[in-house]
């Protein structure tokens, strides 16, 4: 994917000191965390400390309540305030990223630790809150991902969004896994997700790095689509890893995510 080149001194020192390199390296990374997570905490504290001064003629349980009420405000305050600081940072440091294959100890591979940093700070904290409303939508688009129109993602198991692009109504299930990179052969690959318009990925499903599924391609609950995998459009697969399935083989009602994925290699085989 990229061109061959010697590597760095930074990329040799990560190499051949690579405990001690990446801790003296991780240091401005954390330190960056830290200091998006304070920012985003600013006005949540302001809220509590106006909230601690209205409350100050208060006693017993009605200033804690009133106290209480101030700290879950508060956390919504410093969740929409990350949604914002985090994507800010994200184009700040032109962390975006593109498709890549090389050393995890390189200097490259840094600029991917601090993408999913970014992303992880809200995931961990916050996103899991308002997933799967419009803001959930809008955060990913602030971190490079391309959505199209309608797209419902009900899952916050999301690394590399810069990497990854879903066509008009893209339905994504509960708790499935999107990831733009792979590792192989000791190497890092980053590799661009493509999700055709009208395509569902069911419950718990994993899509890795590379992939592509086909417009109104189906995935059912808990396949694993591998690297490089290509679904063509309008096609159900299921299975570990998914294979094509022939969805008159199997009586699962109105929706395709409930029949068992156990089924397909039976069903492909058919």
């Amino acid at each position: 994917m990229t061109e061959i080149r010697p590597p760095t001194l930074y990329e040799k020192l990560l190499r051949k000191f690579s405990i001690i390199t990446q801790i003296v390296s991780l240091i401005p990374i954390y330190t960056l965390f830290i200091g998006l997570i304070s920012i985003a905490l600013v006005p949540a504290i302001l809220f509590y400390q106006q909230a601690d001064a209205w409350s100050s003629d208060l006693t017993g349980i009605k200033r804690a309540s009133v106290l209480g009420f101030a700290v879950g405000i508060g956390y919504l305050i410093y969740g929409f305030t990350l949604l914002v600081v985090a994507p800010a940072a994200n184009f700040v440091l032109r962390a975006n990223l593109k498709a890549w294959r090389g050393q995890y100890f390189s200097g490259a591979a840094v600029r991917w630790y601090i993408h999913n940093g970014l992303t992880y700070i809200v995931r961990y904290t916050f996103l899991e809150f308002i997933t799967p409303t419009p803001m959930c939508i809008w955060f990913y688009r602030m971190m490079g991902m391309k959505l199209g129109r309608g797209v419902q993602i009900n899952t916050t198991n999301i690394s590399d969004p810069s990497l990854i692009e879903m066509g008009d109504k893209v339905t994504i299930g509960g708790s499935a896994t999107i990831v733009g990179h792979y590792g192989q052969h000791g190497y890092l690959v980053l590799a661009p997700v493509k999700i055709g318009k009208g395509a569902t990925i069911g419950l718990r499903a994993i899509i890795m790095g590379g992939a592509e599924i086909g417009e109104g391609a189906k995935i059912m609950a808990n396949s694993v689509v591998l690297p490089k995998m290509r679904i063509p459009a309008g096609e159900t697969w299921a299975g570990i890893p998914a294979q094509k399935i022939d969805t008159k083989l199997i009586d699962f009602g109105d929706s395709p995510l409930s029949a068992p994925a156990t089924s397909s290699t039976h069903a492909a085989n058919e």
